[in-house]
């Protein structure tokens, strides 16, 4: 998973999120299907991240189980997701959380990426990036001396514009909004 989960609403690993994700990779490694399930968990995140319908309808409380499961279902068909990460969406849907699912997600792959021995980027930014925008960002973080990175996306559009990265216990904001509180700062100084 590359530019995976977690990431639009501000979904970080932990909470119910973690549990079902911790469970669908054991679920992987012991059918060693950890590559494929990693593969449609990436593609269902990405749905999500780059189809505001969609978002806007794992978000959708009003909902009933039979309207998620339908609509869920349909969706995942079409993108050619089956198998285990199907049957975890029917299952946060049985168990009314499927607004969780970018939490699972993101917490899927950073487990995952835990497992394999990469570094996590947590990168926030007002608006989903394009694949050569995460490439670029891979690519600077790889000359920062951070190697085998994996990216966690999160749109957030109160940043306003920019980005803000966190990668370990480091923290790169340039993020607009983040500038106007500074400069607002510094004129409240002037003043």
């Amino acid at each position: 998973m590359n530019a995976s989960p977690g990431t639009l609403a501000g979904a970080s690993p932990t909470g119910a999120g973690e549990r079902y994700a911790q469970a669908l990779l054991e679920l992987a490694k012991d059918r060693k299907s950890v590559d494929a399930v990693a593969g449609d968990m990436d593609r269902l995140f990405s749905l999500w991240r780059d189809d505001e319908g969609f978002r806007a309808f794992v978000a959708d409380p009003r909902l009933d189980s039979t309207a998620q499961r339908n609509g869920a279902f349909a969706v995942l068909d079409r993108a050619g997701i089956g198998g285990d990460v199907k049957n975890l969406v029917g299952v946060l849907i049985a168990n009314r959380r499927l607004s969780s699912l970018p939490s699972v997600a993101t917490s899927f792959g950073a487990l995952l990426a835990e497992q394999r021995g990469q570094q996590t980027a947590e990168v926030t930014t007002a608006h989903p990036l394009t694949g050569t925008q995460r490439t670029q960002i891979a690519a600077r973080l790889t000359e920062a001396g951070y190697s085998n990175v994996r990216l966690i996306e999160t749109v957030d559009p109160s940043i306003l514009g920019g980005l803000i990265v966190k990668i370990g216990s480091r923290l790169y904001d340039t993020s607009i909004k983040s500038r106007l509180q500074r400069l607002s700062y510094v004129m409240k100084g002037a003043a």
